[in-house]
């Protein structure tokens, strides 16, 4: 909510602890000094600085525009960002021409204002606090434009509305036959068979396995929970081993940026196996021509393509990704030299596949299903997690254990846990289950309502409280105590958030304290802080400082963008969730160590923990990574961990101010390395923080 005559803008701020969730105003009072609560950092969990840091993206960029826009004319920038683009493009134009940058998000013109100022520009580029569908010729600009310089793609490449810019760009602010930087940018596809990719969505048949009983997709209710059709970003290399590939790489769809495109397209393709297998998923990917000649290339493509116009060989980004298309069900079975069928279709803003295979059209998968067809959706970690054999049984073995001995128990399940409702209910014949579902609320109420009778469970024993936990009352549990407060803890919203953030059970926890009993069992019962010292380079050399790009000075927005590595006096960047699995090249260095104990059978509280850190293995030194293991029992029986080693689950990670050399102690080579540190950590219980201070000795 913008516009350049308020320069206004609300943001949401997320309370992790507590759920809760509050607007705050930015103004442009003035342009440096940002006027809202914690603006360090407030861009850091964006993809700013890891584009900034694309040094192939900025030279293709650079060249292109170099070579397109060779005389002065009207230049438009569409969704500017710091105004790189738009430098680019006013000094191929040796400061002559007219150049126009259009950024709809404040706190981002705010940034933009300041480098165009450090680097001498404010005077030749006009900044509009705008949509560019807001933009009106002679409102807001004299006349059309005659170049059109932006990069407003993402990982599907249609994500960010690119098809309905360039249509009202075309539409209503360029002259006919503009120049524009890209010129074109084609998708690709190839199908693949892995198993991997298969847990990631095919929960009716993963749980099918499952030794418990439980089924929360149960057999002619398969549609009530599973993962949104459509594409998910995810970097392909990492898994490249678990892969096998069923094609050759296919082309799907071209755009081109110099003409209006269509809102809808489709694609018929008939596509050889090169292999025989089981299709689950479409890889995907796209390639950018960035000039009207085709000499100037950039690409999302995974290694193992080796094409000749990927830049992805030689260089990691977590901005771009490839992107999956998970098949239906089990996937389609496919025999060596066998066509598949393959119909795609795009819209404004997705793309889309159907396929099936000569001979099997009962196989026939129609993927054009929408969210409101499924009660439920879930991430596709979410639902891997559910179907995992191992998960489920260490969470039956810790809630049978708890419910021992136990005669008609009122459980408590605070979080927004779909498993454990049934799972609870059906280990306690006699129980009666209150969920809180505070995320899910009625659509979790829903399909609970809807499972239990498939699960011979009375959906009566399962209560579904529309309320806060701080709303709460004794009235509430019928008057009696609570003998089992239990969680995954899972909450809706927070999968990609710092692993400390689900401690929101911890807090919860503190406020039902008087509808407690006093023998009442918590599970979990503990969190530990866990961390191992560990090399990331390629994840490094994407949130590191920026200086000059393409000749442009950039230090001014370190900061706000949340970079590691020179910055000013102590200042230090801040502590991201990342799948480390996913983060390019990495080594661990250390043992795992225990950094603090979040002791849930206590109210939340203030914690500080300091370990020594025993390097096992020589090498760089990028930061550390941190995770909770959730310790379900007090006899320390049955921990669910969530470290890097378990791929379905964010990490945090705390680069480094500067990367250090280590070793381990008994090593002779490299006597500059160092041998110790120690790492230092603080919760703050009022608002969730977790500050971590490494030391190397």
């Amino acid at each position: 909510m913008s516009s350049e005559s308020t320069q206004r803008v609300f943001q949401l701020k997320h309370d992790p602890l507590t759920g809760n969730s509050e607007w705050f105003i930015i103004e442009d009072q003035n342009d440096d000094v940002p006027n809202f609560p914690n603006h360090q950092h407030l861009l850091a969990t964006t993809s700013y600085l890891d584009m900034l840091n694309d040094s192939p993206r900025n030279t293709a960029f650079r060249q292109a525009i170099e070579k397109t826009i060779t005389k002065p004319c009207r230049v438009l920038d569409i969704g500017a960002g710091t105004g790189l683009l738009s430098m680019m493009a006013s000094r191929a134009m040796s400061g002559e021409g007219f150049v126009t940058a259009c950024e709809s998000y404040l706190p981002m013109v705010k940034l933009m204002k300041r480098v165009l100022r450090v680097n001498g520009m404010e005077r030749r580029i006009r900044v509009i606090n705008k949509r560019s569908d807001e933009l009106h010729v002679g409102v807001d600009v004299p006349s059309r434009f005659d170049a059109l310089v932006s990069e407003i793609l993402d990982s599907e490449l249609l994500g960010e509305g690119l098809i309905p810019t360039l249509q009202h760009a075309h539409d209503n602010l360029l002259v006919e036959n503009p120049l524009t930087v890209p010129y074109r940018a084609t998708t690709y596809g190839q199908l693949v068979e892995s198993t991997f990719l298969q847990k990631l969505h095919d929960l009716h048949n993963n749980e099918a396995s499952a030794f418990d009983g439980i089924c929360l997709t149960p057999t002619g209710l398969e549609s009530v929970l599973g993962i949104k059709h459509q594409q998910y970003a995810m970097h392909c290399d990492p898994i490249g081993k678990e892969i096998k590939l069923l094609s050759e790489p296919f082309k799907i769809f071209e755009f081109d940026f110099w003409k209006r495109p269509e809102s809808c397209g489709e694609a018929e393709l008939c596509i050889k196996a090169t292999t025989g297998g089981r299709v689950h998923a479409v890889v995907s990917w796209w390639v950018l021509q960035l000039d009207r000649e085709g000499t100037i290339y950039y690409s999302t493509a995974p290694r193992w393509t080796n094409s000749t116009t990927s830049t992805s060989s030689v260089h990691w980004c977590d901005h771009w990704k490839q992107c999956v298309w998970f098949v239906p069900g089990s996937g389609v079975m496919v025999s060596k030299g066998e066509e598949v069928h393959v119909h795609a279709t795009h819209n404004e803003t997705s793309i889309s596949y159907s396929l099936y295979a000569k001979g099997l059209k009962t196989e026939v998968l129609h993927h054009g299903l929408k969210a409101a067809d499924l009660h439920l959706v879930l991430s596709p970690e979410r639902a891997a997690i559910y179907g995992d054999k191992e998960w489920r049984l260490l969470m039956w073995k810790a809630v049978e254990s708890a419910l021992e001995g136990k005669s008609r128990p009122l459980c408590l399940i605070t979080d927004d846990s779909v498993f454990l409702p049934l799972l609870v209910a059906h280990l306690a014949e006699e129980s009666h289950v209150i969920s809180l579902l505070p995320g899910l609320m009625d659509r979790g109420s829903q399909y609970l309502q809807a499972v239990a009778q498939a699960n011979h469970i009375s959906p009566d024993r399962i209560e579904v409280l529309g309320k806060r936990v701080k709303q709460l009352t004794i009235n509430d549990t019928h008057e009696k105590k609570v003998v089992l407060l239990i969680a995954e803890p899972f909450y809706l919203g927070l999968d990609g958030m710092l692993p400390w953030q689900n401690l929101r059970f911890w807090n919860d926890r503190t406020i039902l304290d008087s509808i407690l009993a006093s023998d009442a069992v918590v599970i979990p019962s503990r969190g530990m802080l866990k961390a191992c010292a560990i090399s990331l380079p390629d994840l490094w050399k994407s949130r590191h400082c920026l200086n000059k790009i393409e000749g442009f000075d950039h230090t001014v927005v370190n900061s706000t963008m949340g970079a590691c590595g020179q910055l000013p006096g102590l200042e230090e960047g801040p502590c991201l969730p990342y799948f480390v699995w996913q983060c390019g090249d990495f080594d661990v260095l250390s043992e795992t160590f225990d950094v603090m104990e979040f002791d849930f059978s206590k109210q939340i509280s203030q914690c500080q923990g300091r370990s020594q850190v025993k390097f096992t293995k020589a090498g760089v030194c990028h930061g550390f990574v941190l995770w909770i293991d959730w310790v379900m029992d007090p006899q320390n029986s049955y921990v669910i961990s969530t470290g890097p080693d378990k791929r379905h689950w964010k990490q945090g990670v705390k680069l480094l101010g500067t990367p250090r050399t280590v070793g381990p102690t008994d090593a002779s080579e490299n006597i500059e390395a160092c041998r110790s540190a120690v790492l230092e950590a603080s919760f703050d219980p009022s608002n969730g923080d977790l500050k971590i201070i490494p030391d190397f000795l």
